[in-house]
């Protein structure tokens, strides 16, 4: 069992930047591939980024390549989304999930345990 509780979300300008957290409770937390999806109102939750469990490789969406980092701290039980040049469109609830022995695939339905989301604002 592993329980995400997400951090470092709020209001920020258009072209600002925030970074996200996710500690995990419970054990093992480097057999987890972890992900970041997110849900604009009224949309579909949307895959953004993910991590496989030995950092070897990281995924993201095209719509955040090259101005998100997805990365992961094994010690601190915790992964990290850092989110530069933020955009209106990039404002939405975002979830951090796990997946047992995950590959950071953008496939939510492989993700087990999601945390309860934290919001990220952008305004312009």
């Amino acid at each position: 069992q592993v329980q995400l509780v997400e951090s470092g979300g709020g209001l920020v300008q258009a072209g600002g930047s925030l970074r996200l957290s996710c500690a995990a409770s419970g054990r093992l937390f480097s057999t987890y591939g972890m992900g970041w999806f997110r849900q604009a109102p009224g949309k579909e939750r949307e895959f953004a980024a993910g991590i496989s469990r030995i950092v070897t490789r990281t995924n993201y969406a095209d719509s955040v390549k090259g101005r998100f980092t997805i990365s992961r701290d094994n010690a601190k039980n915790t992964v990290y989304l850092q989110m530069n040049n933020l955009k209106p469109e990039d404002t939405a609830v975002y979830y951090c999930a796990a997946a047992a022995w995950g590959s950071g695939s953008d496939k939510d339905y492989e993700y087990s345990y999601w945390g309860q989301g934290t919001q990220v604002t952008v305004s312009s």
